[in-house]
Parts: C-alpha cells; sequence; structure tokens
C-alpha cells in the first residue's frame, strides 16, 4: 500500500497518554495472551489482544468514555445521542451511567438481541434504545437527526478525534505488555477508529511493525476508498459482520489510514464464520464476527508471518448464541460443504427413493421441501445436502447426471439462491 503523499497528523503519543488517565478506572487493561495452536498452524509467535474480556466485551468502551469525559459538563446536559450496531452503543451506554448522563441509543433492526440487552443492562435507567433502519448508515442518520433536534452531544463511533484517543490505548497497552519487538499487527477495520488510534500510536513508537487492516469483504468500505484515494459510499453491503459493516468511513479515519496502514485485506463472511466456530471448539474463546476478522485473515499473510511476533486483535466478543445456525450455515457453504439443488422429481412411485440411493454414505439431506403448494408430491423439490467432504461433491453430481436426475445447483446461482434459500 503506497504511503499518502503528505502525512497526516497522527493522533499525538501525549493525548493517547491522556486518555489512559482517563480510562484508567474504567476499562481493564486487557490481556495480551500467547497463543499455543494459532502459532504452531502458522509458524510464528502469535499473541491476542483479548478485548473480548473488556468489560462490555469489546473495546468500544474505550473511545466512548475518553469522548464523554472530555466535553464539557454544561454541554452533557442535554444527554448524548449515539449511532452503533451494538458494541459502541454498549460503551455510551456504560459511559452514561458511570458520569450520571442520558443517553439516547439507536440500533438497527437487524442488531442481535443479545448486544440489545446488553446496552439497556450496562444503561440502566440512564438510556432508551431506539431500533431503527436496517443498516448502521440508516440508524446512524436518524441519530444526528436527534441530536440536531434535542440539542444532545452525539458521540460518534469512530469519526472523533477524542474517540479515536481512546481506541488508541489498545495500542498503548500492547507495547506495554510486549516483551519483544511485534512484527505484525492486524486490526478488524470497520469506520477505521480502532486501527487509526492503534496505528497512530505504533506509526510513532514502533514504526517497523506493520499494521495490517481486515475488512469483511461484504463491507469493504474502506477498500474502496483507499483504491479510489476519494472517501467512498457503498451502495449495498452484507450487514453480517455487524461490528465492522459500514457504507462509509470516517474523514479522519481515512486520513490517517491511509499513512498508517501497510496493507488491507478482504475475508469472505464466510470464512468468518468458519473462524468463529474454531476459535470456539478449539480455543473456546466467544468472537462475534468482528471480532474473529483478523484471525481469519491470517491464511493470507502465513508465508510473510513465518517465524514473526505477530498480535492479532481480538476486538469483541458480543455473538448472540441464536445467530449459531447462521454461523455453522455460512461456514458450510463457505467451506464447499453444503449445496442446495432444485430437484425435480418424476411422477411415479419410488422416485424419492431412488434419489436417496444416489447419496453417497457421508451424505446428509439437511432440508427437505416441495416448492408446489398443490400436488406437492409430483413437484419440484429443494434439497439441502451436507457432504463430510468437500472432494465428495463431483462424485455426487456424476451419479446425479448417471441417473438421469433432473437438478439445478442453487449455490453458484445468487439469484435464485437467495430467493429460495
Amino acid at each position: 500500500m503506497t504511503r499518502a503523499a503528505k502525512k497526516y497528523p497522527l493522533i499525538s503519543v501525549e493525548n493517547i497518554y491522556k486518555a489512559k488517565v482517563r480510562l484508567k478506572d474504567v476499562v481493564q487493561h486487557t490481556p495480551l495472551m500467547s497463543n499455543y495452536n494459532l502459532s504452531e498452524t502458522f509458524a510464528c509467535n502469535l499473541f491476542l489482544k483479548r478485548e473480548d474480556l473488556q468489560i462490555v466485551r469489546s473495546y468500544k468502551i474505550r473511545g466512548a468514555y475518553n469522548k464523554m469525559s472530555s466535553v464539557d459538563p454544561s454541554e452533557l446536559a442535554s444527554g448524548v445521542v449515539c449511532a452503533s450496531a451494538g458494541n459502541h452503543a454498549q460503551g455510551v451506554a456504560l459511559a452514561c451511567r458511570k458520569l450520571g448522563v442520558e443517553g439516547m441509543v439507536y440500533m438497527p433492526s437487524t442488531t442481535p438481541k443479545q448486544k440489545v440487552d446488553k446496552v439497556r443492562l450496562f444503561g440502566k435507567d440512564k438510556v432508551k434504545i431506539t431500533l431503527s433502519g436496517d443498516t448502521f448508515d440508516r440508524s446512524y442518520e436518524y441519530a444526528l437527526r436527534d441530536a440536531q433536534k434535542n440539542k444532545r452531544v452525539f458521540i460518534h463511533p469512530f469519526d472523533d478525534l477524542k474517540v479515536i484517543e481512546g481506541q488508541a490505548t489498545v495500542g498503548l497497552e500492547i507495547l506495554e505488555d510486549a516483551k519483544d519487538e511485534i512484527d505484525y499487527v492486524f486490526v478488524a477495520v470497520g469506520g477505521g477508529g480502532l486501527a487509526s488510534g492503534l496505528g497512530s500510536y505504533f506509526k510513532q513508537l514502533s514504526p517497523r511493525t506493520k499494521i495490517i487492516g481486515v475488512e469483511p469483504l461484504g463491507a469493504a468500505s474502506m477498500k474502496a476508498s483507499l483504491a479510489s484515494g476519494l472517501l467512498q459510499t457503498l451502495d449495498q453491503i452484507d450487514p453480517f459482520v455487524d461490528g465492522a459493516a459500514v457504507k462509509r468511513v470516517g474523514e479522519h479515519t481515512f486520513e490517517i489510514c491511509k499513512y498508517v496502514l501497510d496493507d488491507l485485506l478482504l475475508v469472505p463472511e464466510g470464512k468468518v464464520c468458519s473462524t468463529i466456530l474454531k476459535l470456539y471448539n478449539e480455543e473456546a474463546i466467544v468472537a462475534e464476527p468482528a471480532g474473529a476478522l483478523t484471525i481469519a485473515a491470517l491464511d493470507q499473510y502465513r508465508e510473510k508471518i513465518r517465524g514473526k511476533n505477530v498480535v492479532c486483535i481480538v476486538s469483541g466478543g458480543n455473538n448472540d448464541i441464536t445467530r449459531t445456525e447462521e454461523i455453522k450455515e455460512r461456514s458450510l457453504l463457505y467451506e464447499g460443504l453444503k449445496y442446495y439443488f432444485i430437484i425435480k422429481f418424476p411422477q411415479r412411485a419410488g422416485a424419492l427413493r431412488e434419489f436417496l440411493n444416489v447419496l453417497g454414505n457421508n451424505d446428509d439431506i439437511t432440508h427437505f421441501e416441495y416448492t408446489k403448494k398443490h400436488n406437492r408430491e409430483s413437484g419440484p423439490a429443494l434439497v439441502g445436502i451436507e457432504l463430510k467432504n468437500k472432494s465428495d461433491y463431483p462424485a455426487l453430481i456424476s451419479r446425479m447426471h448417471a441417473q438421469q436426475i433432473q437438478f439445478q445447483a442453487l449455490n453458484d446461482n445468487p439469484m435464485l439462491f437467495d430467493l429460495l434459500v
């Protein structure tokens, strides 16, 4: 990645230390933990910065509290307002309770219930919640109107220098705890607040460390902006990685990230899901999608990080258990272990049994639904098949052709897949 021709003023080390002082009785100094399994897998010395163990289970309390505690108390009399997909809202909610400030929180209607409940838990009677819009960007519009109409202080989730200073304390803690020089830091990029703050600190105190940003493939707004050299607003995004899915990054964060990011990687949402499941099953770590982004990106840097000292920020652990089935489904589709078909069964007895005989010993039917409301037994059916191994798929297709089964595969047909699955 090419550096900006003109160096953008970084967040100063002095202001980052001031933020640390403001936060000392509010946030936890989260551990920088060596991870044996990941170190073995990638042949490096890999450490996890466990912001999922923060009091609100993400780093967002750092920026929210630093901003609010920096505002003149007279300005807070009318309260504060914020927009958030979940984690920033929890940080604002806790800050409101600790500072005795009234808060209004706007969250997308798609926000997992677990995150909404946590905002209520941390804010108690100091916070009111409004669910509005399908994305963060829509909730952001509602929150801005509220701030202007009711003269509330708007607490931006990322594009505010005081918020960025608070997030920068993550980098400060990493360098305080690291025993050796760090070669790479992988950091999730949503709006860019954490990357801007952490990157600013490292570029001044550990300039040889490479800062690698990671975005979800379906919401690559920073990538689009850096590629064009101008802030870009995406028309559509995949909101699945809700902690890092924004249509437009911040003006401050864009300018800072142009200078501090050494590379920016994109990770498919399905890969993130596989990583979430692996972290839970192998490491007993409950990571939300944005929290798993950095680890999901390591495959892309396998050769570069070999033998190096590497830090991955686990930015959050607010994962709703009700999303487990969706996470598993997306993982199976990404790994090539689940396929959907429209099967047209012939109008004769035994057709379904003949189809079952086509399946291999390790194939399971996980979904079966006739697509017609009338005469269903003689119509086409939507069939989901889960394989034991990805390599079994060509043999399954060959057997279906050999038995002259009429079918249409849906995985590579986005329009039909989204309509029927």
